[in-house]
């Protein structure tokens, strides 16, 4: 019996799919419920000190894991005010991250990046599991739909042009086993949030990885992002994200799909506007055509900035995954 079983009663196992704020402020709810989280994520970014320690040290890029890790940190504030600060003086530190540079370390100590990512778990109490989407080099790259091309994660937002696909440069980076293993054993698979093209979908191409999600029995559950977001998705509906999945990866692969129905206030709207963001239209009718179960509620937070409210989401994520659950039991 696993030490999650009690009378009878089994915690859902849920895996978690993604990269940057969006996901780590989900995590942050889903940690504070009886779950055991798998959280997967992606090594595309290519920008910033995650950049440079991936081009210096031929490492994956560490950044959004050390979000990740930091939203499922058990762990006193002032470590995480450690972990997460950027230098600002200093040849060579400037613009570092401590926590990028800790992982970079632990992975010269330890020889293997998913090595490191679990010896640090260890040290900040993380409650749950963090893995990387591959231990490859995954390298991004968009097809714009004026047919050019866009290299590098940290461009194709700034390209100024719409996006017609992304795709992974060759040699074909491999999904780690561990990260397949989960996904097999999971209860739900939850994608999103995140920056669609950026974040999400550099996951599900690296290979094994979108098969592996179609072949288990999980819940496959889309968070649909609360406000489009400037150089990937503008002007793009609920709708608009789940078909940019499926033209990558194939039809229905979402069972049920969580979008935002309260607008912002106009106030909030304006100061997005202003930044070329808008909110994400849920589009109930047309996400039914793609075989998907809506769930829609107000699930916005706003407090220096909009986001999704981590309590309210945690809680819908996992109502319906322990639905499914109840349900196949039952019958």
């Amino acid at each position: 019996m696993k030490k999650s079983d009690v009378a009878g009663y089994s915690r859902p196992r849920l895996v978690v799919i993604g990269g940057g704020t969006g996901l780590a402020v989900m995590l942050r709810g889903l940690k504070e419920l009886p779950v055991d989280i798998t959280a997967i994520v992606t090594v595309a970014d290519d920008g910033g000190s995650s950049g440079r320690l991936r081009s210096d040290l031929q490492m994956p890029p560490p950044g959004d894991v050390r979000n990740v890790l930091i939203a499922l940190a058990d762990t006193e504030p002032l470590l995480e005010k450690v972990f997460q600060y950027r230098f600002e003086n200093g040849d060579g530190l400037a613009g570092h991250n401590l926590g990028n540079l800790m992982i970079a370390a632990l992975k010269d100590i330890t020889g293997d990046f998913n090595h490191a990512i679990q010896e640090m778990s260890r040290v900040l109490a993380v409650r749950g599991r963090v893995l990387p989407a591959s231990e490859n080099e995954v390298v991004l790259s968009a097809e714009m739909c004026d047919g050019t091309i866009v290299q590098g994660e940290s461009s194709i937002p700034k390209s100024g042009k719409r996006i017609r696909r992304v795709f992974l440069q060759t040699p074909e980076p491999k999904a780690l086993d561990e990260a397949l293993a989960a996904i097999a054993e999971a209860d739900g698979i939850v994608l999103g949030p995140g920056s669609l093209y950026t974040s999400i979908l550099p996951n599900l191409l690296v290979k094994g990885m979108a098969d592996a999600v179609r072949a288990s029995a999980a819940l496959k559950i889309y968070v649909c992002n609360v406000m489009t977001q400037p150089g990937e998705t503008d002007g793009y509906t609920a709708a608009d994200h789940v078909e940019a999945v499926h033209r990558h990866i194939g039809p229905r692969f979402f069972d049920a799909v969580i979008v935002n129905n309260e607008l912002p206030t106009p106030t909030v709207q304006q100061k997005y506007a202003e930044e070329g963001a808008e909110p994400v239209l849920p589009d109930i009718e047309r996400l039914r055509r793609y075989g998907c179960e809506v769930v829609a509620a107000n699930l916005l937070q706003f407090r220096t900035v909009l986001r999704h409210d981590a309590a309210k989401l945690s809680r819908l994520i996992v109502q319906l995954v322990q639905g499914r659950k109840r349900r196949r039991q039952s019958g």
